[in-house]
């Protein structure tokens, strides 16, 4: 049964964050709130945990197309491999902000990812998960947790979001209603920036 804990964007009561923070460092899964839509994540760096919710997903763990949620830009260089100037501008114009970016990735990205050429980097702006991963002191996987009504496509109500889960994820982020757009997919791999997915995010970056 998961544990359901309400944290204040505006002021995230440092408490609040390190019990969320404890349970992802023993190996549980987490759904959180962001700058577009809830999602559900775990520690980078647990092998079992990245299992489970790739299991959750319905996906083969080595497949899957997790992005990474970091604290701010100088993370980058632990997954990334060197970007060019006109790149780095374009993320440190955009983020924090509702985007993915596809971005080259070096030979320190988690063992599960080795043969991973690419890596998608978030920076939600978003001062929860933000201080989730500053004090986990790394990122976090971040995966949308989809609504099978074809209408509503992301439910944006933490307690429904609660209802649903509670049995498979070991904690629930309340940050106050969602949004139910996701974030917008730009690819930085190339000479050109190349839409992958409109979002929330301008496609002027």
């Amino acid at each position: 049964m998961a544990e359901y804990i309400k944290i204040y964007e505006k002021n995230p009561n440092p408490k609040d964050v390190k019990r969320v923070v404890d349970i992802i460092k023993d190996g549980g899964l987490v759904i959180y709130p962001s700058d577009t839509v809830y999602a559900l994540g775990c520690d980078i760096t647990n092998n079992r945990a990245l299992e489970r919710v790739a299991h959750l997903k319905g996906v083969k763990l080595e497949k899957a197309n997790f992005s990474f949620v970091c604290e701010d830009l100088s993370n980058l260089s632990d997954y990334v491999r060197q970007i060019d100037t006109a790149t780095f501008k374009i993320l440190k114009r955009s983020l924090p902000g509702p985007y993915t970016f596809i971005l080259p990735g070096n030979n320190n990205l988690p063992t599960v990812f080795k043969k991973k050429k690419e890596v998608g980097i978030r920076i939600p702006d978003n001062s929860i998960v933000l201080a989730i991963v500053k004090m986990l002191g790394n990122p976090i996987i971040s995966t949308s947790i989809k609504d099978e009504d074809e209408v509503i496509e992301y439910t944006t109500d933490p307690e429904l979001i609660f209802e649903k889960w509670e049995k498979h994820v070991d904690v629930v982020v309340d940050g106050g209603y969602g949004g139910n757009i996701a974030s917008t997919v730009i690819d930085l791999t190339g000479d050109e920036p190349v839409l992958i997915r409109e979002g929330k995010g301008s496609l002027e970056v």
